[in-house]
């Protein structure tokens, strides 16, 4: 119980990796806020903020959830002082919700543009905004960022998500080092291969046994968050590399195949250069 009575705030956990996290989490007494825009059952998507609360609770955990579109600054304010008024103290914000179009420039409508723009960049910058407050009053806390090392060969024909996910690895880069002396940790976690997800089935991203379980996100999550704050600040950390350091050996675990080899994310950059 490493996390027994903190509190950490997850922002697309109705379902997919943020769920997992969720879950993992909360098996290590976290209280969880379950943020996510589903309050209704979708015949497409699975599961609603309030289903997984109610897994949450199931956890001997107490869970709040909590609809917010994070596209809406008002909102995410809203949100963490919610929160905060109903636990007394935020420990951990995982800025998970996101929005992809992996498509090159002259297919990227401006609707898809701003979406990510919103999701991806914007609403990490204001909720981390929203939850330090409480952070440095605890002189405690930390701040993770689903997003990958900056890479420029990746930017062709990902130009926008790229700016708009570079944009929050370079939140990481420069709140880590803002939030040093008040003892809260920022990063950056990204798989190094493809996680089985609604994203990967949908765009077609692959098959079982080039995917990882997203519980392999899960224990590395853990991993930083049971940590030191100190310990990894201002990294832009792959999910394998940090359960190497914590001692892990035996990745084949989470494959969704027992006994494949999944590819690194190069193989998902490649397969989504759509001219």
């Amino acid at each position: 119980m490493r996390l027994k009575d903190q509190v950490a705030i997850i922002t697309g956990s109705s379902r997919g990796i943020g769920r997992d996290i969720a879950l993992r989490l909360a098996e290590e007494g976290c209280n969880i806020v379950v943020v996510g825009k589903t309050t209704e059952p979708h015949p497409k998507l699975p599961g609603t903020i309030y289903t997984v609360a109610e897994e949450l609770e199931a956890k001997g955990v107490k869970a709040l959830p909590i609809a917010c579109d994070v596209r809406n600054v008002e909102a995410i304010g809203e949100m963490v002082e919610q929160a905060h008024k109903h636990f007394g103290r935020i420990d951990i914000l995982i800025n998970n919700a996101g929005a992809l179009w992996w498509e090159p420039l002259m297919n990227t409508p401006v609707k898809r543009f701003d979406l990510m723009m919103d999701v991806n960049a914007r609403a990490p910058f204001y909720a981390a905004q929203a939850v330090l407050p409480a952070m440095i009053e605890q002189k405690h806390g930390h701040i993770i960022n689903m997003s990958p090392p900056i890479e420029l060969e990746h930017v062709p024909y990902h130009i926008g998500y790229c700016i708009s996910k570079f944009g929050m690895t370079l939140l990481t880069h420069g709140l880590a080092e803002e939030m040093r002396e008040n003892n809260i940790g920022v990063y950056s976690l990204w798989p190094r291969t493809m996680i089985e997800s609604l994203a990967t089935i949908n765009w077609g991203l692959g098959t079982p046994d080039m995917w990882r379980k997203a519980s392999i996100m899960s224990d590395a999550t853990l991993a930083v968050v049971t940590a030191d704050p100190l310990l990894r600040t201002g990294r832009a950390l792959l999910d394998e590399d940090v359960l190497r350091e914590a001692g892990v050996t035996d990745f084949d675990q989470y494959n969704c195949v027992p006994g494949s080899n999944p590819p690194d994310l190069n193989t998902l950059w490649e397969m989504t250069r759509r001219v």
